[in-house]
C-alpha cells in the first residue's frame, strides 16, 4: 500500500518562501508520477505542479509558474515543492498525490493521496 506523508507547511508572510516535502513509502518511487494540489477554503482542489519520476519532466499551473518548482529525490523517495514569492492567495491545504504512468493535472486520475499540509500566507 502506497502511503504519502507531507510536511513543511506553516505560516509565512507574503513574499516569503516554503519548501513542502512528500515522502512516499510502499511502492517503487520511480514508477510514479507525483503531483501537488491545493485546496483553499470553500474552493475545489486544484492542480499546482507535477513531475514524472521516470522522465523528470515537470509542469506547473499558470497561477504558480515562475514561483513554484517541483522536484524529486529518488534516493529519499521524496518529492518537493519549493514555493517562492508567496501570496495570500496561495493559502490552502497542499496535498501530494501519486499515480502510475505519466503525470496529469487531472485530479481524478491520482490513486494515492497524502493527508495535506496547511500553508497560510499573511499579507
Amino acid at each position: 500500500q502506497v502511503q504519502l506523508v507531507e510536511s513543511g507547511g506553516g505560516l509565512v508572510q507574503a513574499g516569503g518562501s516554503l519548501r513542502l516535502s512528500c515522502v512516499v513509502s510502499g511502492g517503487t518511487f520511480s514508477d510514479y508520477a507525483m503531483g501537488w494540489f491545493r485546496q483553499a477554503p470553500g474552493k475545489e482542489r486544484e492542480f499546482v505542479a507535477i513531475v514524472s519520476r521516470s522522465s523528470g519532466i515537470t509542469y506547473s499551473a499558470d497561477s504558480v509558474k515562475g514561483r513554484a518548482t517541483i522536484s524529486g529525490d529518488n534516493a529519499k523517495n521524496t518529492v518537493y515543492l519549493q514555493m517562492n514569492s508567496l501570496k495570500p492567495e496561495d493559502t490552502a491545504v497542499y496535498y501530494c498525490a501519486a499515480r502510475r504512468g505519466v503525470g496529469t493535472r487531472d485530479i481524478r486520475r491520482y490513486d494515492y493521496w497524502g493527508q495535506g499540509t496547511q500553508v497560510t500566507v499573511s499579507s
